[in-house]
């Protein structure tokens, strides 16, 4: 049997998405709001015989592994590991290279053993009583500390090392974890030769979105010239990349997918005071301006995205270069403001007013609202050449906005506000256009998937009817209507994506005279195609539960009616048209064929 169909039989979906939905039974389905896509009145639904689930608010859809990929954002092998572990089969395959793996899975466990040392080490040793006197000073309770695992290395040369080589670690793995330094000729002991990384630090352990420790940050308890920075971070490691990692994105990502929108701070401290505050859809970038990978990975939770940084230019700066990258990408940004006096940073501010803070981030500005304040704050707009400045900052900002509407109405702002015509604007983005250096685009690899994302176009109102009357007819099981639909005068009917579900069922109508879901199920099983026959089901059950057996035959026959006028109507539209042309040709053959067929049409 394959891994897949062994976790399906061991797993639940319902169970497995009830971990993340709230869900409630709904005939032979369950039914919940969707936890991809804000609504107010539930639209998804998980059906246990079947093993599948949709949703018929944002027309995702699947089986658990593809679930799993959405919710946690996983490509298929990760998401086919972590269901393994929980079902408790052991894979046949596992995808990868054997040694590599093996080197991965050696460093996130040395990881794992580091973050317990450090932690222990915190809270329970005199070496520790200036650092926990430090974050209590911070404002962190213990319950935050255990919750975060902050820990503490005192200022000794080997102190991690050499407990990490008593539990059977190699040298060669604790440096590739980059834990420790080597010296060439070294012996452990000596403090000449192998020593820690981090040393009389406060510990914060870097996980990643799946929960994995993946690196550290340590913060200097005593800054001198010797200790290298405040802020250490770990190297650049197999399991560990600065650029792809966002700090707290582990703990935060159900809330931002719940409230929709990313709340975008700096520093470590100030994700870990947030959170601690009640306010948890917040990250952090590890040490870095905001890149493309990482933004790749917010886009999975949400779009939206509310930036603070440092109020000085130098912050300024630095949230600009990730504002445009994520611009660029499609997120809608606002840029948060700790009003003057309040706090330099969203820990400070916590710490001073928690109700200031909360402020600043629901009323985050648009970010060209605060691009044009910054910009056209304290200039003299009588003078020609400053207009110019302005036009030359802001309008690169609002080219760069991939929204055609929204682009348009900030041109219309700008121009308003420098008092000129908005072709003249035009002109200048053509003149700044040639001006421009060709930069690299980066491409950013997607995460793989098993199947290649299908971009759906959305239903004309004919697909639409004849969906509703699809759902009918399979749900009340009378098919007899089934051998009125006028395909062979309608020919739009063949266009439909539903259409091939309409033959199969026509086909076994006509056969004899019943409608055996079954066998149907099978048929689309063995062309790996998408279920549409059990999401159809599962449609219908979802928007016409309020109807019984004999109203859902009715509705069926009132829905193809309405669906022959529908396409009635426009193939008139058409004739009128074509009607006008073969006068004006003084056509008379094609006028005659015209006009009987809408004759035929006028006479249904």
């Amino acid at each position: 049997m394959k891994d897949t169909e062994l976790i399906k039989q061991k797993i639940d979906i319902v169970d497995l998405i009830g971990e993340y939905v709230q869900l409630k039974p709904a005939g032979i389905n369950h039914k919940g709001l969707c936890p991809f896509h804000q609504e107010k009145s539930p639209s998804f639904m998980a059906n246990r015989e079947r093993q599948s689930w949709h949703c018929f608010g944002c027309n995702k859809g699947g089986d658990l592994f593809s679930f799993v990929q959405e919710i946690e954002g996983m490509d298929f092998v990760d998401a086919l590991k972590m269901l393994a572990q929980k079902a408790g089969v052991q894979l046949t395959n596992t995808f990868e290279d054997k040694e590599a793996s093996s080197q991965k899975n050696r460093i996130k466990d040395i990881n794992a053993k580091a973050t317990a040392f450090y932690h222990h080490v915190f809270l329970n040793t005199d070496a520790s009583k200036d650092a926990r006197s430090y974050l209590e000073k911070r404002g962190l309770t213990q319950e935050t500390i255990i919750d975060w695992q902050i820990g503490f290395i005192p200022d000794q040369w080997d102190l991690l090392t050499s407990y990490l080589l008593k539990k059977g670690y190699s040298i060669d793995d604790l440096v590739a974890s980059g834990l420790m330094i080597k010296k060439d000729g070294a012996t452990v002991g000596s403090g000449k030769g192998f020593y820690d990384r981090f040393r009389g630090r406060i510990m914060f352990p870097i996980w990643d979105v799946h929960g994995n420790v993946v690196g550290f940050t340590g913060r200097v308890l005593v800054e001198t010239e010797k200790s290298g920075g405040k802020y250490v971070n770990t190297p650049q490691t197999s399991v560990y990349d600065k650029s792809r990692v966002v700090f707290g994105l582990n703990k935060a990502k159900q809330d931002i997918r719940k409230k929709d929108v990313v709340v975008l701070v700096e520093g470590q401290m100030d994700v870990i005071a947030c959170h601690q505050a009640g306010m948890k859809n917040v990250v952090a970038t590890s040490g870095t301006a905001l890149t493309s990978e990482q933004i790749v990975l917010l886009k999975r939770y949400s779009t939206n995205v509310n930036m603070a940084f440092d109020a000085d230019e130098a912050g300024a700066k630095a949230a600009k270069r990730g504002i445009d990258i994520a611009v660029e990408q499609g997120m809608r940004v606002r840029v948060i403001e700790i009003p003057e006096g309040a706090g330099k940073d969203p820990d400070e501010c916590l710490q001073k007013n928690p109700e200031v803070w909360f402020t600043a981030v629901e009323k985050a500005s648009p970010m060209m609202d605060w691009y044009f304040t910054r910009t056209f704050g304290g200039k003299n707009l009588s003078d020609p050449q400053i207009k110019q400045q302005i036009v030359d900052v802001l309008l690169p900002e609002i080219t760069r906005i991939p929204y055609a509407v929204e682009r348009d109405h900030w041109l219309q702002q700008l121009a308003s506000r420098v008092g000129v015509d908005r072709n003249i604007l035009r002109e200048d983005i053509q003149r700044l256009e040639k001006k421009a250096v060709p930069v690299p685009v980066l491409h950013v690899q997607a995460p793989s998937s098993p199947q290649k994302p299908v971009v759906k176009k959305p239903l004309s109102r004919e697909e639409v009817l004849f969906e509703r009357y699809l759902m009918a007819v399979l749900v009340s099981g009378e098919g007899e209507s089934l051998l009125h639909v006028q395909d062979q005068r309608f020919p739009q009917f063949r266009s439909f994506a539903l259409y091939p579900l309409y033959e199969k069922l026509k086909v076994q109508y006509t056969s004899d005279r019943s409608l055996q879901t079954d066998f149907l199920r099978e048929f689309f099983e063995k062309q790996d195609e998408e279920n549409i026959l059990d999401i159809l089901i599962m449609k219908a059950h979802l928007e016409l539960d309020d109807l019984d057996a004999k109203h859902m035959k009715h509705e069926a026959e009132d829905t193809l009616f309405g669906l022959h006028d529908t396409l009635r109507q426009a193939r008139l539209k058409t004739l009128e048209l074509a009607l006008r042309q073969a006068e004006a040709e003084k056509n008379q053959e094609n006028m005659r064929e015209i006009l009987r067929e809408v004759q035929d049409l006028n006479t249904m």
